[in-house]
């Protein structure tokens, strides 16, 4: 983010005049899109009248089908792997104006992310390509721009053939931004701050002359702390030939630092002011955390000198019913979701994530392994990465490097997943190809993959890597340790079925540093691993999540979420109950090495029919002991806790009424918890999570709708189509459920309850004041929540 320092001079965008204050602005409103082939759309006497005006972020892929209420299609190219949903060809135009009295100065556009294979124009000129759809990317469009006249940025969007394992999404689904510089600057990404002792901060400082002539610049670094109170100051010159740049080295010292960590996530600010001939050419504000991390085999990770055993999970970059779109809450809550579940670290599976989603790592405190890719030569796709790996990789690594290195949150760089033939010396040899390169850019950090198929013959490939990452692979930390006693580990991925298991490995080895969970968050595609789970094929449809996260797609706490409560925590206690019937059709074909499932459970006690039949209730504990009691009568006391694998389970005769476990430390007493059979549906429910939101056109709410019995609880069987209304400054940005075989609409303003709830995701206008959102649902009042924009 660049310091405000000085007006700009007027600048027009899009056709109407904006007082720009800042050198850089959000260039997300106002653009114009097609979905499909427009030949000619890059020039410019192109006629867009008809397309549609959009904002970005942008997903063209989980928008309904043309002449359909839905965005899956069981013949969707994507099939099971992206959720049976559509990508294609889409085209996006900008129309802007600079003003003649900004003749002088640099432009540049910045894309956060572009899915995929993106080629852009600027007034009928290519500006260039960029194939990669998860890696941020720059160009210079001072010598193309017409000034006082209208330009137009054409980009064309290829998400074509079977290109990823995953939902995707399609288009611009990013931020875009527009930075105004003086022909001397910090070239974009150029700042680079590491703290090599706690009490000194070194800045590094690229700095660019698109002049003709040298010049003299003279760069001061101040550094401020969390209260903004300036702690320490450093000033030098630095000669910059024209057209070069130059590279200025500097070390502060700061006087007692607050460390960040996960617990105090406290941010600093470098502000590097560049004078040339006395006057302010350019500034950079970069927030870091001073903080130091080492790892070995006989400390393991530690952060700030302490041991952090890594409560981690892997996290796909999609946001469930917005899909691709990184819209900066949507990052944030995503992580503040995770905090709250007891992570402390993620692993950006398998591509560099938004800037977005790690400044909110960075706030929130939760550490980071920031993966570059999923394939690199080979394909595990005819139309994946491997088509341009051979030409890109190395620009695609600088972009997730230089953009990403200033985050405390990251403390390793991942060089890819489960790559094939790992066996192979050539392949070994591009990994340390590629860690190579990494370490050109920077040592502060440790390089890490995902490896699948451990045994010896990866042993070259592994020796690449300051952290070896185990991908279902626990049976081998021990026989592996003797043979590589030095060798570092981790569960780079691991199945939530054997979360004890693993995580217990994790606690008994100082050398197994961490557990990755696959998955921490459920997502869209690689539908129903966590159901049908593999071989996959067509006839999966309509399953679209892949069902899997320990937290669903509306950001809701699954069963086996609970469990790693019990796991990492003390005194926790839910109760959960096995269905009589599978709740849904089992996979008679599914392989015997699939195990991404969670124990099929209910936090339900409504069965009617089922009376006097014995019911499985599991009670997932970190208790000494549990008691279970049926309408107040005592069904026996259990072994829980590790003792007991974190689990205490009796069978119970089903009787309406309430099922309440109550646990035990020792002979003391602990929380109790209780399931209760609920009543029919008589109210919706509507609760916001944030009731005060930015009017800036970006900010979310997120609103749960619950179907609620009349003593104002959860219907836990209750399917009814809740539709919505909204006035005021705001829309609806997107709708869900939980539910992984729903193709209902995620764009529409109604949704389908599933397990008595669904979610409504509403988005603010640009204007302060009032929002309403009104559901009704067939036979129940009219229920209402109340937003503020500000």
């Amino acid at each position: 983010m660049r310091t405000i320092n000085r007006f700009l001079e007027t600048l027009f965008i899009c056709c109407c005049t904006i007082a720009v204050q800042a050198q850089t602005i959000n260039f997300d409103d106002n653009w114009l899109f097609f979905r499909g082939a427009a030949e000619g759309a890059e020039e410019l006497k192109y006629s867009d009248a008809d397309w549609r005006t959009i904002d970005l972020p942008h997903d063209w892929s989980v928008e309904d089908l043309p002449g359909r209420n839905t965005p899956f299609d069981k013949g969707a190219i994507s099939q099971v792997s992206g959720g049976f949903t559509t990508g294609g060809t889409g085209w996006y135009r900008k129309h802007f104006i600079i003003p003649a009295a900004q003749k002088g100065k640099r432009f540049i556009i910045r894309f956060d992310g572009i899915y995929m294979n993106a080629q852009l124009w600027l007034n009928g000129k290519k500006l260039g390509r960029h194939p990669y759809g998860y890696t941020s990317f720059w160009f210079d469009i001072t010598d193309q721009l017409e000034y006082d006249k209208e330009n137009i940025l054409a980009v064309r969007v290829r998400n074509e053939g079977e290109n990823s394992r995953w939902y995707s999404g399609s288009g611009i689904y990013r931020h875009v931004w527009l930075q105004t510089l003086e022909p001397v600057h910090i070239l974009p990404w150029g700042t680079f701050i590491t703290t090599p002792q706690p009490d000194r901060v070194h800045v590094s400082t690229t700095l660019r002359n698109r002049t003709t002539s040298a010049v003299t610049a003279t760069v001061i670094t101040r550094v401020t702390d969390a209260g903004g109170k300036e702690v320490a100051q450093y000033k030098s010159t630095q000669q910059i030939l024209p057209g070069s740049d130059t590279i200025l080295q500097q070390d502060l010292n700061v006087n007692k630092p607050v460390l960040w960590s996960v617990e105090t996530p406290v941010l600093y600010k470098a502000l590097s002011a560049v004078y040339v001939n006395n006057m302010l050419s350019d500034s950079v504000t970069t927030p870091f955390g001073i903080r130091t991390i080492s790892v070995d085999a006989e400390h393991g990770f530690r952060l700030n000198g302490k041991m952090v055993k890594l409560k981690g999970g892997c996290v796909h970059h999609d946001n469930g019913p917005l899909g691709a779109k990184a819209y900066d809450r949507a990052e944030e809550r995503k992580v503040e979701l995770l905090k709250a579940s007891g992570y402390n670290a993620i692993r950006c599976s398998h591509n560099p994530p938004s800037p977005a989603f790690l400044d909110a790592c960075d706030r929130l405190g939760m550490l980071v392994i920031d993966e570059a890719f999923d394939t690199w030569k080979e394909k595990k796709n005819p139309e994946d990465y491997n088509l341009y790996f051979k030409e890109w990789w190395q620009q695609d690594v600088e972009s997730m490097v230089q953009r990403d290195r200033n985050h405390p949150s990251v403390i390793m760089w991942s060089t890819g997943n489960e790559i094939p033939h790992r066996e192979k010396p050539e392949v070994a040899e591009v990994a340390k190809m590629l860690r190579d390169y990494i370490r050109t850019m920077d040592t502060t950090r440790f390089i890490t993959c995902g490896v699948n198929g451990i045994a010896d013959d990866k042993d070259a490939f592994l020796a690449t890597l300051d952290v070896a990452g185990y991908n279902y692979a626990r049976d081998k930390y021990v026989t592996d340790h003797q043979r590589k006693p030095g060798r570092v580990m981790m569960a780079t991925e691991s199945f939530p079925l054997e979360a004890y298991d693993y995580w217990m490995a994790v606690e008994e080895h100082a050398w197994v540093i961490g557990d990755f969970v696959w998955t921490a968050f459920d997502y869209i595609g690689e539908a129903s691993i966590g159901w049908l789970g593999y071989n996959q094929h067509q006839g999966f449809y309509p399953w679209n999540l892949a069902f899997c996260g320990d937290i669903d797609i509306c950001g809701w706490k699954r069963p086996q979420s609970y469990y790693r409560d019990a796991l990492w925590k003390p005194e926790q206690l839910s109760v959960f109950v096995k269905p009589p019937q599978p709740s849904f059709a089992v996979n008679p074909d599914k392989m015997k090495w699939s195990h991404w499932e969670w124990l099929d459970a209910r936090d339900s006690w409504n069965w009617p029919g089922e009376e006097n039949k014995p019911l499985e209730v599991s009670v997932y504990n970190s208790f000494d002991e549990v008691e279970l009691f049926l309408n107040g009568k005592s069904l026996g006391k259990r072994p829980g806790g590790k003792a007991n694998r974190f689990i205490s389970t009796w069978q119970v005769p089903y009787e309406a009424g309430t099922l309440t476990a109550t646990g035990y430390i020792g002979k003391k007493k602990g929380r109790s918890v209780t399931l209760s059979t609920v009543g029919r549906p008589v109210a919706l429910k509507l609760e916001a999570d944030r009731q005060h939101i930015a009017a800036n056109g970006q900010d979310l709410s997120y609103v749960t709708v619950t179907l609620t019995d009349e003593n104002g609880r959860r219907h836990p069987e209750a399917e009814e189509l809740v539709q919505f209304e909204v006035s005021g400054p705001a829309t609806i940005a997107g709708t869900g459920n939980a539910n992984p075989m729903s193709i209902e609409s995620c764009v529409q303003p109604q949704r389908k309850t599933w397990q008595g709830r669904c979610l409504v995701i509403i988005k603010a206008g640009k204007e302060k004041g009032n929002i309403t959102l009104k559901a009704k649902a067939a036979g129940l009042p009219v229920a209402e929540v109340n937003i503020v924009t500000e």
